[in-house]
């Protein structure tokens, strides 16, 4: 299932996408998924990033050949960093090339989307905490992670956490392509099951950490191939059995 979260007549909801025509929910995916008879089509409602997380929780250097070419050594155990809810951005619009940075980077990943509150989450349980899977950007002032020594600035700026376009409920994250295309080139192009610590086993590591709530998002890494983003480019992140998350790129 493909559920969405749209903007149609200054509402916000979610909504079942189902070929091109989104059946309205009641409420949130969150809780029971019950439809409420009403039916739009998909041309004539906006898409908007399909969670509102309170936090994302990142991943770093979690495909070997990325540790390798950010020239560092591949962690034992997983790498986390935080990216605040206020750097969402919605699908189609414009990621925003701060003035503090000279070099803007794509980092195309999959997410994974909570479904409900959980804590000291087993590796054989993670699928009952999860609702689904999406495309996530992780954006960052590559310039900045490197002067300052730690990520905060570089990966929170407003508009460097793109996400969507939709969640997919029914997915294997074990072994899907992702590929990330600048300007319509193939950058990134990876298989899920090169990653070193799966979903199964980042749900349980990081929930002996946090509590992760609904709509927290896990962003499991990037492959090799990063690189910097300029004002006019475009850039599209890829899942295999998800779809394409495609943003523009701006000066702030």
């Amino acid at each position: 299932m493909k559920i969405a979260r749209v903007e149609f007549e200054n509402e916000v909801f979610y909504a079942e996408l189902a070929g091109d025509l989104l059946r309205r929910l009641f409420g949130s995916p969150f809780e029971e998924i019950r439809y409420d008879g009403r039916e739009y089509p998909l041309g004539e409602a906006r898409l908007v990033a399909p969670v509102a997380p309170s936090k994302i929780v990142c991943i770093a250097k979690n495909y070997y050949a990325h540790a390798l070419e950010m020239r560092g050594s591949a962690p034992e155990e997983p790498l986390m960093f935080l990216k605040p809810g206020t750097s969402v951005l919605n699908p189609g619009e414009t990621i925003l090339c701060p003035p503090d940075s000279e070099r803007v980077d794509y980092e195309g990943e999959l997410g994974i989307v909570i479904g409900r509150r959980c804590r000291n989450v087993q590796k054989d349980a993670f699928r009952d905490v999860v609702l689904g899977y999406t495309c996530v950007n992780d954006v960052t002032a590559r310039d900045l992670q490197a002067k300052d020594g730690q990520w905060t600035r570089a990966k929170g700026f407003d508009t460097f956490c793109p996400i969507g376009p939709w969640i997919e409920t029914g997915y294997d994250p074990f072994n899907a392509k992702l590929e990330t295309r600048l300007n319509g080139e193939v950058r990134q192009s990876e298989r899920t099951a090169a990653m070193m610590h799966a979903a199964d086993e980042l749900i349980a590591y990081i929930t002996r950490v946090m509590t992760l709530l609904p709509g927290d998002v896990i962003a499991t890494g990037t492959p090799a191939g990063i690189g910097p983003m300029r004002p006019g480019d475009t850039v599209e992140v890829e899942l295999e059995g998800i779809g394409v998350l495609k943003n523009t790129v701006g000066r702030a």
